[in-house]
């Protein structure tokens, strides 16, 4: 049996490191990062565009999911809100797959430790900050496994996740 994994998060919290080290602990995976799905200039957030990522998305987890190279397949995402989530799932052949929905959570002390460190290096602009500390109590909503990540290793979260 395949197991899916849709793992959400605010900016920052580490759902793509996480998910990367993921994908070489867990055999025949593969992952997918939503972002690379709309990195466009500019950045646009429209109905339109936002019909086009979730497409983008769906078209990309459901060939993953048919591939039978992959046991494992990865998924991760800002998904703030369980419409989002279920938007995706809706357009998901998931027959024969353990799905895992994981919400990665912080606190704001850690995670703005965290984004201040990307914006030094340059990584992140300084609005970040404010935009994803806002976020963080929206995942306490979901119906999802929560998965607390302030000051804990990636490898301690990768394997909280691979022993659910």
């Amino acid at each position: 049996m395949k197991r899916l994994y849709l793992i959400g998060g605010t900016m920052g919290v580490g759902k793509s490191t996480v998910c990367q080290r993921l994908k070489i602990e867990l055999k025949n995976s593969v992952f997918l990062d939503g972002d690379w799905c709309w990195d466009s200039n500019p950045f646009q957030v429209t109905e339109e565009t936002k019909t086009m990522v979730t497409d983008n998305i769906c078209y990309l987890l459901n060939n993953f999911l048919r591939c039978t190279a992959y046991e494992n397949v990865i998924f991760c995402w800002v998904m703030h809100q369980q419409e989002i989530i279920d938007s995706i799932m809706q357009k998901l052949n998931t027959t024969n797959c353990d799905v895992k929905v994981i919400s990665l959570m912080t606190d704001v002390a850690c995670l703005q430790e965290r984004l201040m460190a990307d914006v030094k290096k340059g990584i992140r602009n300084a609005d970040v900050i404010e935009r994803s500390t806002e976020r963080i109590p929206l995942y306490q909503k979901l119906d999802s496994i929560k998965i607390d990540t302030c000051n804990k290793s990636v490898q301690d979260v990768v394997e909280e996740i691979i022993n659910l």
